[in-house]
């Protein structure tokens, strides 16, 4: 096959599966996996509408499995004699605070949104060598500012971040290109596989219930202006073809707005400032 072939994390619904679509679109051989295929039917339907069914192979990967990630990867090289580019989009949100989960739950926090990137990027990497590929992370706004609620998500997205960053020079002395992108808040399903019922959760707050509330109805009004899957899965598909991507790129002006803060807050009084009048 002569196609340049990106393999994509987590393409069952909003991002991942409109990155598969905007990939397929740009004429990217491109292996779209997800952990249940059973829930591939959206990104079927809608790769046969916009006419690049034939572009899009869609596989089954759980990125916490080390085993199962090495063999998809071996295969996808196998089968099409190259890898020019990854997309680590699987991830999983969360809600909680330090007193009201177990470290288990955070483990599992970090398993997927943390481990995950490290299985599938270290998988391919040798590949990426190969060809001089890409290595691209979806992250998030909360790997850079650290959000009530949200500790172990953000957390596992901080080292993302931290991790990538490191890597970046490193892998691009032997032509591989790292890019960390950044959504802020995105109309999609992510918020909704949470999983959490706003009214029992409140109750089950404890002292915390209060900042809860204020947490959610602020989170809610983000979420009512978010920017679409497609228009953050168009940054992402961006940087495949950029001459000289950034190591980190935000996918909207208010994402840029918001991480903009933390980078310029030495002191931590900005950022503790704005996230203290979420939980009022």
């Amino acid at each position: 096959m002569s196609e340049q072939t990106v393999l994509i994390t987590g393409t069952s619904t909003g991002i991942g599966l409109e990155i598969a679509l905007g990939c397929a679109r740009a004429g990217w051989r491109t292996v779209a996996t997800m952990r249940d295929v059973g829930r591939s039917d959206r990104l079927r339907a809608a790769a046969d509408a916009a006419g690049v069914a034939d572009l899009i192979d869609v596989r089954r990967l759980d990125v916490t499995e080390p085993a199962a990630v090495d063999a998809v990867v071996e295969t996808v090289v196998s089968e099409y004699g190259r890898l020019d580019a990854v997309i680590n989009n699987a991830g999983a949100g969360h809600l909680g605070t330090l007193e009201q989960e177990t470290v288990d739950d955070i483990r599992a926090v970090m398993e997927v949104n943390f481990f995950g990137v490290l299985h599938v990027s270290r998988a391919a990497l040798p590949h990426l060598r190969a060809s001089r590929g890409r290595l691209i992370a979806v992250s998030s706004v909360g790997g850079i500012v650290g959000q009530p609620f949200n500790e172990a998500y953000c957390a596992a997205k901080f080292a993302v971040e931290g991790y990538l960053e490191a890597l970046a020079p490193l892998a691009a002395t032997t032509g591989v290109r790292v890019t960390l992108v950044e959504p802020g808040a995105v109309a999609s399903e992510f918020v909704a596989n949470i999983g959490v019922d706003r009214d029992t959760a409140v109750a089950e707050a404890g002292v915390y219930g209060p900042a809860l509330r204020a947490y959610l109805a602020r989170t809610g009004k983000a979420f009512a202006a978010a920017q679409s899957s497609a228009d953050a899965a168009a940054v992402v598909v961006a940087t495949l073809t950029d001459p000289a991507p950034p190591v980190r790129v935000q996918t909207s002006d208010t994402a840029r707005q918001f991480v903009g803060v933390k980078l310029a807050d030495l002191d931590g009084a900005a950022v503790a400032t704005m996230t203290g009048s979420w939980i009022a």
